[in-house]
């Protein structure tokens, strides 16, 4: 580990903490070092303060928070990657094992569009059987059924897996998954951005660079993108800082040349029920809890300074804890989902909410509610007061 990355201890971490939290209140970009002393030392009630502040300024109207209404749809269950913490995945050929069929999907998103929503956000696993051809005319069946529906389908790892599988470059299944009707590339599977914790967590996973390489290619050809963040897989506060530093360059550098980089950033904590990692005798280490992850939150704002939207994360997290994240940081209460298979199936607090749940989320935390779209526009139509209730 450089000694810049060493954590600082005692007194000295003290020190380091209110140093950084000073460079942080002065709009100052944080190094690593610094944000290693604010994660490890930093007061709670200071961190989120200066977070919240720094959320104020930079989105406006300081009042507002968006949500999305869209559906979290799952076109396959199987997977041969066997990533420790996941309990959706099923391997081929399993009793349980599924892919949807063109009725299924269309009632899912039929469902959507009663519901007013704009998105569907459609991942599965990497299927051995499923090749290119298969997966362009399932886009090019929703986008004539559905007109109305945006499609952000798969993720990094599921583009490098159907590359593998044909024998194609990346660059090439991009292209013509866009040309059939993609609109952008979800952030999951980014966990954590640094290849010893991904070598213990999902080893048959892509790298972290293989990552990022698909997202610089992905924002390179206009594909809406979201940045991902999963903390408790007994990670190191250097692996954190670790996997922000990378985001914030390659931000710098995709802003810089092409002018599209990641919309949002999203962070949320692991789930262990019914995984391996679950079961392990090292159990215990893992894990966030809400503390931490206000924490995070607030970090990630102060540190990831050219993004300008932060996701909070009820799922995971519950409403109260996702409602305090708006001042600790976060712009933005996530989304309706309708449905959501993959997170859930390893454990969480809450699994739906509805557009009103959302929308009295927000208000309760004092801020006013707004609809947007995957690119954190708000919805033409949408009607939100112009003042706080109150």
């Amino acid at each position: 580990m450089p000694a810049l990355m060493q954590p600082p201890s005692g007194d000295h971490a003290a020190r380091a903490a209110a140093v950084a939290l000073d460079q942080a209140e002065a709009g100052e970009r944080l190094s690593p070092a610094a944000t290693i002393a604010l994660h490890d030392a930093a007061p709670t009630a200071d961190l989120l303060r200066i977070a919240h502040a720094r959320r104020t300024a930079c989105v406006q109207p300081a009042s507002r928070v968006t949500y999305l209404v869209d559906r979290n749809i799952n076109y396959t269950n199987v997977c041969i990657t066997d990533c420790q913490f996941c309990a959706f995945y099923r391997p081929p050929g399993h009793a349980e094992s599924y892919v949807n069929s063109r009725a299924i999907l269309g009632a899912k998103i039929a469902e959507l569009v009663q519901a007013g929503g704009s998105r569907i956000l459609m991942q599965g696993g990497h299927h051995p059987g499923l090749r290119l051809p298969w997966y362009e005319d399932l886009l090019r069946w929703i986008g004539a059924t559905f007109p109305t529906i945006e499609i952000d389908a798969f993720s990094p790892s599921e583009i490098q897996h159907i590359a593998e599988l044909e024998g194609l470059a990346i660059e090439t299944v991009l292209d013509r998954l866009i040309a059939a009707g993609l609109a952008g590339l979800p952030g999951g599977g980014a966990e954590i951005l640094d290849d010893e914790v991904r070598g213990r967590i999902s080893p048959k996973k892509q790298s972290a660079g293989g990552w990022l390489h698909v997202m610089q290619l992905a924002q390179e050809r206009g594909l809406a993108t979201t940045a991902s963040m999963v903390v408790g897989f007994g990670e190191s506060t250097v692996h954190r800082v670790s996997h922000l530093e990378r985001l914030r360059a390659h931000q710098d550098h995709a802003l810089a040349t092409h002018g599209n980089g990641f919309i949002a950033f999203i962070l949320w904590t692991a789930q262990f029920e019914h995984t391996s990692l679950g079961g392990s005798r090292l159990r215990p280490l893992y894990g966030a809890g809400p503390e931490a992850y206000l924490r995070m939150v607030g970090i990630a704002r102060l540190f990831l300074d050219n993004f300008l939207h932060l996701q909070a994360s009820w799922p995971t997290m519950g409403p109260e804890v996702a409602s305090a994240a708006l001042s600790a940081g976060a712009d933005d209460f996530g989304s309706t989902m309708l449905e959501e298979n993959v997170v859930s199936a390893a454990g969480t607090v809450r699994t739906r909410m509805d557009a009103e749940e959302i929308r009295a989320a927000i208000r309760q935390a004092g801020f006013v509610p707004a609809e947007r779209d995957t690119r954190y526009r708000i919805r033409p139509d949408f009607r939100a007061p112009a003042t706080l209730p109150g």
